[in-house]
């Protein structure tokens, strides 16, 4: 009896110094790693950048993954060895969560720093910045979702649970369905969008007769930042069921039109060429395109509408402003009399003006 004990307690003691010898190993190890793949990623972005994420949780996971080898190879009658093991797993499964959220959240953040939105022509980087965001959101709630079934399923309770659920999967899959249909319908749009990329990050929209620009795309809604600063937060999914402007999809380049009533008077090619002249002078004027045009008729005088281009929607503001200033300033300094303005005429006619008498 006495020999058996002093076997347990040098078995535990085996046991144990082996822990201790892997753990630190296992340290060891991922110090040299750590050591190894700095000075190689330094010169590649994406890859320094998901090593400098994952950093953290991999000390954390080659330790686990090695002591949890010595507690498999653990006498079944080492103390509390099934709590052990089972602890172990836990934080192995959930440092491994870690891990994969860290290498999305890594590999997102090299995406966008190897395409910045701060440039002249960012019509790629914004479709980059709006695919790596929208499918980050959606592999980050996969990861968490894998990994919480992942834990559950180590406890007998849950796995007796997760039968019974896939036996009436069909009864139970529509009550989910039906609960869960706003945050399904999101997501599911949200890969909609990624994918086919009816807006992007920095894409001028016009939703509901709001001017704004996409500031974030998120898991569930897209913030759209108003030109006074305001912020108008839509359903990922309003964007699927709903039409809405987008103009900057395929190019931000625009045209503008302004509108000036001026009396029949008026000659129209002096007001081409100051019309003209303005767009010359104006910074944001584009160069491709001021044309000007009488669209209507009516009792006190005649529609202008003059057309002008721009290269984005925020010059495009400031060129029709400058147009529509500068030719108000003109037809005040050299041809007020033609100003629209509501007037009657009478003219008296002697035959009629006799038989009034």
């Amino acid at each position: 009896m006495s020999h058996l004990i002093a076997w347990a307690d040098d078995s535990a003691l085996r046991i144990l110094l082996a822990a201790g010898v892997v753990l630190v190993l296992a340290l060891v190890l991922h110090a040299i790693g750590v050591a190894l793949v700095r000075p190689v990623t330094r010169t590649m972005p994406m890859a320094s950048t998901i090593a400098g994420e994952c950093k953290a949780p991999t000390r954390f996971v080659l330790p686990l993954l090695a002591l949890q080898a010595v507690w498999q190879v653990a006498p079944p009658d080492f103390p509390l060895i099934a709590g052990v093991r089972h602890a172990n797993v836990l934080l192995l499964l959930a440092c491994l969560t870690w891990l994969g959220l860290r290498v999305v959240r890594g590999t997102t953040k090299g995406l966008i720093a190897m395409h910045p939105l701060q440039v002249e022509d960012n019509l790629n980087a914004r479709r980059v910045h709006t695919q790596a965001r929208v499918l980050a959101n959606t592999l980050v709630f996969g990861i968490l979702v894998t990994g919480l079934a992942s834990i559950l399923m180590t406890f007998p309770g849950a796995r007796q649970f997760g039968a019974s659920l896939l036996a009436s999967a069909g009864v139970v899959g529509l009550v989910v369905g039906i609960a869960a249909r706003p945050v399904l319908g999101n997501l599911l749009a949200g890969l909609q969008i990624a994918l086919g990329q009816p807006l992007r990050i920095d894409d001028v929209l016009i939703v509901q007769g709001e001017w704004g620009r996409v500031e974030e795309i998120t898991g569930t809604y897209v913030v759209l930042k108003i030109w006074d600063q305001r912020r108008l937060i839509i359903p990922l999914q309003w964007f699927i069921e709903n039409p809405f402007q987008n103009w900057s999809r395929r190019n931000p380049e625009l045209i503008g039109t302004v509108f000036l009533w001026v009396d029949y008077g008026m000659p129209m090619e002096p007001l081409r060429r100051e019309a003209q002249r303005i767009c010359l002078a104006s910074p944001a004027w584009d160069g491709r395109h001021c044309k000007l045009d009488v669209t209507d008729t009516a009792a006190n005088g005649v529609q202008i509408r003059l057309e002008v281009t721009a290269a984005n929607a925020d010059l495009l503001w400031r060129v029709r402003c400058d147009l529509r200033e500068g030719l108000v300033a003109y037809l005040q300094r050299d041809y007020p009399q033609y100003l629209p303005r509501n007037r009657m005429a009478l003219e008296e006619q002697g035959p009629v003006a006799s038989s009034m008498l």
